[in-house]
């Protein structure tokens, strides 16, 4: 579900609705979701919070699949510097934002991202990476189906 297209390094943002916006903007150029989708999510967040923030350092940017998603698709960005989505929330530095048409049809790539998300070393190696193509392997690597 990631094209290294998708995976982009960036400055941080001055707002988090401007990050939730650079999440997302892989997925919006390579038409798989509708420019409503940032704006679904982030009145979403302004209702019940950043839910999508799981740890230190890593937030899984989604919303429904109603709010515009045209084909499934994920997309990285690594920030340089950190952003918080909430005053008493963690420092972010990896925003993986996913496209999804259904609760269950990417549930292969959530496993593969579950791991890389329980595992502190591999998100420090992941956010220190300075290139789009090295995170992208360092994702599809994390893959055991890629190792076959």
């Amino acid at each position: 579900m990631l094209r290294v297209e998708n995976v982009r390094v960036a400055e941080k943002p001055d707002r988090w609705q401007d990050a939730i916006r650079l999440a997302i903007h892989p997925l919006l150029e390579s038409g798989c979701v509708e420019a409503r989708y940032a704006e679904a999510i982030i009145r979403a967040t302004e209702q019940v919070g950043p839910y999508y923030v799981l740890t230190e350092e890593v937030a899984l940017i989604h919303g429904r699949p109603e709010d515009g998603v045209i084909k499934e698709q994920l997309a990285v960005t690594v920030l340089r510097d950190p952003i918080r989505f909430s005053a008493d929330g963690f420092d972010v530095r990896l925003l993986v934002a996913l496209a999804a048409r259904d609760s269950r049809s990417h549930i292969d790539a959530m496993k593969v991202l579950a791991g890389i998300f329980m595992d502190k070393r591999q998100i420090d190696g992941i956010v220190a990476l300075e290139d789009a193509e090295a995170i992208y392997r360092a994702f599809i690597d994390a893959d055991p189906a890629s190792q076959s």
